[in-house]
């Protein structure tokens, strides 16, 4: 079957798609190769004379200006080393040629395009690794033609890293990169700087493969994209890699974390909505790739190549790139709430990294075999995720995988902040997004369990106690303990790096709270405080659980009903917020409200739909009954949860 691509006239060069050998989304490495030189092709109208700067459209990050510049040109590099490298130097737009000039220029400490350097300005940090990346990747069609004075020069620049300190986060990663290439060429590098890296990695190792971007409860892309990207890439080009065994940790870390992977990307190949850097968009494709590079993943190589290819069809057949050919700060179109106070417009060139794949030349099984459904288009499905504490729960009636969070919220057991809207919510999507801007940043309503003070005002959850995640074959449960506090939060001064923020904090009641999964429901189960918590006395609190914030007129449906418990009544509503996500012009979000009084409970069904369901389509609810001691669910089928209290 051979068919133009509907909606895509905006990237030339496409071919026509292939179904026989991509079924689900069509796409070929031919595709991919295309939509890589049309995204580099789309930036050299906003390339400096001497071709160091790429200066794109949109607002300047936290950095200024220069230093986007660099990440404009640093990260744009990454992808055109990936697709001449994989062409095995074939360069047909001479991109390469472009680089080069730009590299000399960009190191020139007289010239009028002289980079910030990494020992001056942070983010420099980051993009010298992209830099020496690109320049691993095609050192015989690149380093290896430059003269040596150019060389000198790009070794004196990268140099400014060495010694140089950097946070205990996947940062670690960009010195070891930059040392290696460094130490590959012939310039300074420290054994300590690399030993240090490599203990800040192992510190940040979880379970069953999972990493933590730091030491706080920082689950999100950047395990894959960074954590599990960077360790099998040094190890492929250094010279004197890791030890065996740590290597063999490493591959298995990936290959385990890979199976988790797939179950969090939707039918539509929408990757988890969740976490920061969310701009950075098909990036998340990077681990895959990575897994079939290394030899470290043991996926079907036809699920590897229609999981990413999704990812990047999710992205392409929704805007992105934009009628310019430029990846624009937003996830689909441009959207400024996606910003971090770090992004600037070449920020969203990290998207590189998810062209990995481009390096496995074109008869590897990646590129031969045929596509293979992902796991939500299979079947139903739960999954129980033990590091971030989620529960992950794909339907595939609408296609869509949800996490239930009971263990992340960007932030260390006991801290009194914000919830982060990316971080802390008690549920997550591949077709949701949380609203990112307005009055709920201060007082939560999606995805929540709040008590209201006299003002309306919301509690927080942030450094809750995370009591873990399982599943009995009938439902999975999620369960977390937490002191509700309000928040009267700090001005930063733009500064977001994803955490909550901190500021005057008023404790309220303990809150514990139970996720009960099947499918598409979320039986929500919340105990407030105990009869020896003092801040519980009196006639109980006002207690409200928030729904699932579903964008207005795309045909989802977001319940919360009340099951059991909730004294003198209860009340339920919806929020229509406007321009709060990037996935539509107005979000809504339902809620229950009742009063609960201490050590009582409250039993509520959240639900939520990739589809319509009205009057007598609406699905059945399943049953609750409290006890004194347990909370009794009967659901539709029949089947028995029982949760201990």
């Amino acid at each position: 079957m051979s068919t133009q691509i509907p909606g895509l006239s905006h990237i030339p060069g496409l071919p026509p798609e292939n179904r026989d050998l991509s079924p689900h989304t069509g796409w070929t490495r031919e595709h991919w190769t295309a939509v890589a030189a049309h995204l580099l092709l789309s930036v050299r109208p906003h390339t400096s004379p001497g071709h160091a700067r790429v200066e794109l459209p949109g607002p300047n990050s936290s950095y200024g200006p220069d230093s986007d510049a660099l990440e404009g040109f640093a990260r744009t590099f990454v992808l055109a080393a990936i697709l001449v490298a994989g062409e095995r130097g074939h360069d047909p737009h001479g991109f390469l040629d472009r680089y080069r000039a730009g590299l000399v220029a960009g190191t020139d400490p007289h010239g009028p395009e002289y980079w910030p350097r990494p020992d001056r300005v942070a983010q420099a940090k980051v993009e010298a690794a992209s830099i020496a990346f690109g320049l691993m990747l095609t050192r015989p069609w690149l380093w290896d033609r430059m003269a040596p004075a150019e060389q000198a020069r790009v070794v004196d620049w990268l140099a400014t890293v060495v010694g140089e300190s950097y946070p205990p986060i996947n940062w670690v990663w960009f010195q070891i990169v930059v040392e290696e290439f460094l130490r590959s060429a012939g310039g300074p590098w420290a054994p300590a700087d690399l030993a240090s890296g490599l203990a800040v990695h192992a510190s940040l190792r979880r379970e069953n493969g999972w990493l933590s971007d730091g030491r706080e409860r920082s689950y999100d892309h950047y395990c894959g994209w960074a954590l599990h990207f960077y360790p099998l890439a040094w190890a492929h080009f250094a010279q004197e890699g890791p030890e065996p065994a740590l290597l063999d940790r490493w591959r298995s870390d990936l290959r385990r974390y890979l199976h988790d992977h797939v179950h969090l990307i939707g039918a539509d190949g929408a990757p988890l909505f969740q976490g920061r850097s969310l701009t950075y968009r098909m990036a998340s494709a990077a681990p895959l790739w990575m897994g079939a590079w290394s030899g470290a993943g043991d996926l079907d190589p036809g699920l590897t190549r229609r999981a990413a290819s999704g990812i990047l069809r999710h992205f392409t057949d929704r805007g992105a790139p934009d009628a310019d050919g430029l990846l624009t700060l937003g996830w689909h179109a441009a959207w400024p709430g996606m910003r971090q106070s770090y992004s600037g417009a070449g920020s969203p060139y990290w998207a590189a990294k998810g062209f990995f794949g481009l390096l496995l030349p074109a008869d590897h099984p990646v590129w031969t075999s045929p596509e293979r459904p992902l796991p939500v288009e299979e079947s139903d499905f739960r999954r129980t995720v033990v590091s971030p504490g989620w529960t992950v729960s794909g339907t595939v009636d609408d296609g869509v995988v949800r996490v239930f969070n009971h263990g992340t919220d960007h932030g260390t057991e006991g801290e009194a902040a914000t919830d982060s809207p990316l971080y802390a919510r008690l549920g997550y999507s591949t077709a949701t997004a949380p609203p990112l801007v307005g009055e709920t940043l201060d007082s939560p309503l999606d995805n929540s369990v709040v008590v209201l003070d006299e003002r309306g005002r919301a509690t927080h959850r942030t450094g809750f106690t995370a009591l873990g995640v399982t599943d009995d074959g009938v439902a999975a449960v999620g369960r977390s303990r937490w002191r509700a506090h309000w928040v009267e939060p700090q001005d930063q001064g733009g500064h977001d790096h994803g955490s909550g923020r901190p500021g005057a904090v008023r404790p309220g009641p303990l809150i514990e709270a139970w996720s009960v999964v099947r499918g598409a429901d979320e039986v929500r189960v919340v105990r407030v405080g105990h009869q020896d918590d003092p801040s519980a006395d009196g006639p109980g609190v006002e207690l409200r659980v928030g729904g699932w914030p579903v964008p207005e007129g795309e045909g989802m449906t977001s319940t919360v009903r009340v099951l059991a418990g909730g004294e003198g009544g209860v009340e339920t509503g919806s929020e229509r917020l406007e321009d709060v996500t990037p996935l539509s012009p107005a979000t809504v979000v339902p809620w229950a409200r009742a009063r609960v009084a201490a050590g009582n409970v409250l039993v509520c069904l959240v639900r939520f739909t990739g589809r319509t369901e009205e009057g007598a389509s609406q699905r059945e609810f399943p049953y609750a009954r409290i006890t004194g001691s347990e909370v009794l669910l009967t659901w539709p089928d029949g089947a028995v949860s029982e949760i201990a209290l």
